[in-house]
């Protein structure tokens, strides 16, 4: 018999999760990214009374091999994995997510529009204008990575432990993603709050207009992140972030 060694897990990228009341949230990290960019705030959301799931996707925290044998199917597999974990334990749930994460949130959203209270998301990602996405079909076969995204932060010294290469058969899953969960956001009916940084180097903010203008909630909130990149959430405007959110969360859940 063969013994399948698990793969080492970078310090700080494990999944995480918190007890608390009936409300939960579920907190998604980005692509190529890990549990690191989401721990504080998934702290802090914690420490005000809410149940939280935290998951490491597929690929995630490890290497960036490993996330090259994955698919969006498998990050969305775990996404709903962990959203019933919290179901199991608390009456209404919350989809939060970075980048993406907020991708995962959306799609949960459209294809379970009855079980998400609302969205909070942090520069999601349903399109890109990057002219290397019209050979990713081709490039997938022959070109195995290409340099890293990670650590678009602002903040010197914050460090989200991002891998250096990213896998291009992974990213192209990626692509056909967000181009599947754009054609569904007028599906998308929760209350939603979505918070862009004014300078992304990874993602277009147009993205966070195309989510404003798709959907089909009438609740909509727009904050404008003046101080931060891309990840936003280990950023000078974490903090911004953590109390709009926990706003908008009360006055969605709150009777």
């Amino acid at each position: 018999m063969t013994n399948v060694t698990e793969p080492e897990i970078i310090p700080g990228a494990e999944a995480w999760s918190s007890a608390g009341g009936d409300v939960g949230v579920l907190v998604l990290h980005g692509y190529t990214g890990n549990p690191v960019s989401m721990r504080p705030l998934a702290e802090k959301l914690a420490a005000e009374g809410y149940a939280i799931e935290l998951p490491r996707l597929p690929g995630a925290g490890t290497t960036w091999q490993d996330l090259a044998r994955t698919t969006w199917r498998d990050w969305a597999r775990e996404g709903i994995a962990a959203f019933e974990r919290l179901r199991a334990r608390t009456g209404t749930q919350v989809l939060l997510g970075l980048s993406a994460g907020a991708t995962l949130a959306l799609h949960l959203a459209e294809t379970r529009p009855d079980d998400a209270a609302g969205l909070v998301l942090v520069n999601p990602s349903v399109m890109t204008r990057d002219p290397r996405v019209k050979l990713m079909p081709i490039l997938k076969y022959v070109l195995p990575s290409v340099p890293g995204l990670g650590n678009d932060i602002a903040k010197p010294g914050a460090d989200e432990k991002p891998y250096s290469r990213n896998p291009v058969r992974a990213a192209a899953s990626l692509i056909e993603f967000m181009r599947l969960v754009r054609q569904h956001l007028g599906e998308v009916t929760a209350p939603t709050l979505v918070l862009t940084s004014r300078q992304d180097h990874v993602v277009e903010t147009e993205n966070s207009a195309i989510v404003l203008e798709s959907i089909a909630s009438e609740d909509t909130e727009q904050v404008w992140l003046e101080r931060s990149y891309h990840v936003a959430t280990l950023d000078y405007d974490a903090e911004v972030i953590a109390q709009r959110a926990v706003a908008f969360i009360r006055r969605i859940t709150e009777t």
